[in-house]
């Protein structure tokens, strides 16, 4: 990373549930987060451009992206159109100055949706000058099956999005090797979900370096192959029963970040070359 300054390490909203907006916000600016993702969700707050506006104001924090309400206890946030749902999610990015919007790929039952999804990705890009950046998601697995649960699929690099985002806990849930998929997207990978997994069938989100996906090796990835985009961290602590776990957690997950980010890889030493006696 010589000469280029390291990607912004962001903080989900998502990271602090079941606490607040509000909450996400005032931990990301004490813990030294330099920007934070609004996951529009049944939090009345992340879903006001104005109230999302004045945190940001507040803490001097920029949002680097908006996450749309696409998950499946989201799906009657902003009515359950789900064109709507981009379109807003493009507007509150609009208003709050982020690049970005994350989607997930529609559920299989979304067959409508799913029909014409990577074309319309491509027109809400267009039309609203925000990047979509569609994430990686993961077979469900029941016992020994395999349920393929979207459409047109779980991994973006098999479709033409111009941008995606890799959540390192979903590619654990999938056996998907992240730097693989890093190295298809090339360009298109806009975004990520900095996270940690195992090989369970449950979407852990653990702190990175807690899990078994090689986290601090898709960062080393990201740093020497030029990343531009943003890093977010997208953890679980719910379990977690004081503010100060909370935040020993995030700080954590932020110096796991910076320090696999920032990481030179060592040059090896060149062989000095005997000098005879003249």
């Amino acid at each position: 990373m010589t000469g280029r300054a390291r990607p912004r390490v962001g903080l989900s909203t998502s990271s602090v549930y079941p606490e607040s907006t509000a909450h996400a916000f005032g931990y990301a600016a004490a813990v030294g987060y330099e920007a934070v993702e609004v996951m529009v969700g049944i939090d009345a707050l992340s879903q006001e451009v104005d109230a999302v506006r004045q945190l940001s104001e507040h803490h001097h924090l920029p949002v680097s992206a908006i996450h749309a309400p696409c998950l499946l206890f989201t799906q009657r946030v902003w009515g359950v159109e789900p064109w709507g749902k981009l379109e807003r999610s493009a507007a509150m990015a609009q208003a709050v100055g982020a690049g970005v919007v994350v989607v997930h790929p529609p559920f299989r039952w979304q067959k409508e949706y799913a029909r014409d999804f990577v074309n319309g990705i491509a027109a809400l890009e267009e039309s609203s000058g925000i990047a979509f950046a569609v994430e990686n998601m993961y077979p469900w697995r029941a016992s020994r099956r395999r349920m393929e649960m979207y459409l047109p699929g779980w991994d973006p690099s098999d479709e033409p999005y111009a941008n995606t985002t890799i959540d390192l806990s979903h590619a654990a849930i999938a056996r998907s090797d992240p730097v693989a998929m890093a190295e298809r997207l090339g360009p298109r990978l806009r975004h990520v979900h900095l996270t940690d997994g195992t090989d369970s069938a449950m979407d852990e989100h653990l702190v990175p370096g807690r899990g078994e996906i090689g986290a601090d090796r898709f960062l080393r990835h990201l740093a020497a192959s030029g990343f531009a985009g943003e890093v977010v961290l997208e953890i679980n602590t719910r379990r977690c029963t004081t503010r100060e776990e909370r935040e020993a957690d995030l700080r954590e997950s932020l110096e796991f970040a910076i320090e696999h980010l920032t990481a030179v890889p060592a040059v090896p030493a060149v062989p000095a070359v005997p000098v005879e006696p003249s």
